[in-house]
């Protein structure tokens, strides 16, 4: 199943994808949707279920602000990485790294995000001016 989508693209980025397609010897439709597939990461059921930080108090906006993964997790991540690096993943490992990467970029876009909002509710001070 497909849904139509009208977009307006700048001409510099049009042209990029009618050249690459046409290298590729493909169109330009199919080479703009697999770069959109390929640049959006697969959201976990659990983190659609999360609040909108735009709908949370500013005590648990600032709270996520601080958001870090689990120290279990993140060390976990830190070994399949390594494993990774050495080629000795196994076949169960690469699909828990690949969990742990999914959960560990969520919350990075979730802080990201709490920290925009932080900053539009004037909680905090911008990062940088």
């Amino acid at each position: 199943m497909s849904t139509q989508v009208t977009i307006t693209l700048p001409d510099e980025v049009y042209q990029r994808a009618e050249r690459f397609a046409h290298l590729a010897n493909r169109d330009v439709a199919s080479v703009l949707a697999d770069s959109i597939l390929l640049s959006i990461p697969a959201i976990r059921e659990e983190a659609l279920m999360l609040a909108p930080i735009s709908s949370l108090e500013d005590d648990e906006v600032i709270a996520l602000t601080q958001l870090q993964m689990e120290p279990d997790q993140d060390q976990r991540l830190s070994l399949l990485l390594g494993r990774q690096q050495e080629a000795t993943l196994t076949s169960s490992e690469h699909l828990e790294l690949t969990t742990l990467i999914q959960i560990y970029q969520e919350g990075l876009l979730r802080k990201a995000t709490a920290l925009s909002e932080a900053v539009k509710r004037e909680l905090i001070e911008p990062l940088s001016e």
